[in-house]
């Protein structure tokens, strides 16, 4: 079977192409992509090429698929796995293997599975993982979206305390106590902000920090203080480059007390010194952002590690069982992964806009797979309606959704673009 897909062959160089996958073993299973979110780690991954540590060094000459927040349907199942999966059910992937310890996933190491591709060919260490996940829910886009969620669920869990005099870790968050977000107001930061507040652990108090307003007022518009209190939730968003004192006034919600649970969303080492100075008593800083260099450092306080008993911990990805919870979460409707997508595009603006992330305004970039138009922003939809109509419909369905990309969003853009000239 003939695919269409997004390889890194190396540093800077993302190509959209076509060629045959290899027959399905019996071990394998083949599907159909039809959404991948794209992620600041694709962007790593294409930026430092055999350099980062998930793409094989031989990249050049055996480019891997790119994409790894995927989903979309099973349409064979090899011998070996036909009592578990079938044919025809919508399904979503794990990529943090830990497949023997490697740190190999799709979207970074696979020469035929990424999520930013029409058909794949699912190996057999996934299934073996638990890491193919069936999906029972409306839409496709919400699957892709699982993933992000995931990592900010294994971040919450990977936070732990302890009690004076005793040696055992407590996981997980401080209950009803203070938390901090910092760099908070992305698309990470929406997802951190709507899994916490909606979760059976919460913090009583929850700042978010930004510096920029627009992505600080997007958020607030999402998930204000309403929604916020309503789940018990006391929710405040600052912008630090506004205040004189970003650490004296971060405190000062605490009644200097300071934070139990503080999330940094962003490699600066400014920020990551800012939520050491905030931490409290026996507080967790959880680096959740992965920085580009491997060389990054930042100063941290042992001072306060010895005697105030602070920690540091890092996450990076979720696990199966994260995923499963967002999954779960997701159908239950206690979280929206509409919130999180400001652009929709098809698989042939995948190389561009992945190259430049970091330079596209908004939220999470989604992308069809089997459609063939230029990424755009859902505000823009009713001037893109001017060059095609779909786009004036699709305006009105995001509209009558609080201008949100939803599964009635979804379903009209797959059932109408092949009439519009839109098909890959």
């Amino acid at each position: 079977m003939k695919t269409k897909a997004i390889r890194l062959h190396g540093k800077d160089d993302l190509r959209l192409e076509e060629f045959d996958l290899p027959a399905m073993k019996e071990d394998e299973i083949l599907a159909k992509v039809v959404s991948d979110s794209l992620c600041m780690s694709s962007y790593k991954a294409a930026k430092q090429g055999a350099d980062h540590k998930r793409v094989p060094d031989d990249v050049e000459q055996r480019p891997v698929m790119i994409g790894h927040e995927f989903a979309g349907e099973i349409i064979a199942v090899g011998k070996k796995w036909q009592d578990r999966f079938t044919p025809g059910k919508k399904f979503s992937i794990q990529p943090a293997l830990n497949y023997k310890g490697s740190l190999d996933a799709p979207g970074y190491s696979y020469h035929y599975i990424g999520g930013d591709a029409t058909y794949i060919i699912i190996p057999n260490e996934v299934m073996e993982m638990n890491c193919l996940l069936e999906y029972d829910g409306e839409g496709y886009f919400p699957a892709s979206l699982s993933e992000p969620y995931s990592c900010v669920a294994g971040t919450f869990h990977a936070h732990y305390h302890t009690k004076y005099g005793s040696y055992v870790h407590h996981m997980g968050i401080v209950e009803g106590g203070n938390m901090a977000i910092l760099a908070g107001a992305g698309p990470m930061g929406l997802a951190a902000i709507d899994y916490i507040i909606h979760c059976d652990r919460k913090p009583k108090l929850l700042v978010v920090t930004d510096i920029s307003d627009d992505r600080l007022n997007r958020a607030e518009a999402l998930l204000g203080k309403a929604e916020a209190a309503r789940n018990g939730v006391e929710i405040k968003y600052v912008n630090t480059t506004k205040v004189g004192d970003p650490v004296a006034e971060l405190r000062s919600y605490t009644h200097d007390k300071g934070y139990d649970d503080v999330l940094v969303f962003a490699p600066v080492r400014q920020v990551i010194e800012q939520g050491d100075a905030i931490l409290g008593h026996d507080g967790c800083l959880n680096f959740f952002a992965g920085p580009s260099d491997p060389n990054f450092t930042a100063e941290f306080n042992f001072y306060n590690a010895h005697y105030q008993f602070t920690h540091i911990v890092g996450t990076s990805g979720g696990n199966t069982n994260d995923m499963v919870e967002s999954l779960k979460m997701m159908s239950q409707d206690l979280i929206n992964p509409a919130l999180l997508v400001t652009h929709i595009g098809g698989l042939n603006s995948v190389p561009e806009a992945t190259l430049n992330l970091p330079n596209i305004p908004g939220g999470k970039k989604l992308i069809y797979t089997h459609l063939n138009f230029d990424l755009v922003a859902i505000d823009d939809f009713a001037q893109k309606s001017a060059e095609n109509s779909l786009f004036g419909e699709l305006d009105r369905i995001c509209k009558k959704h609080g201008g949100l990309w939803s599964v009635e969003a979804e379903t009209y853009l797959l059932e109408n673009a092949e009439k519009h000239g839109m098909m890959l």
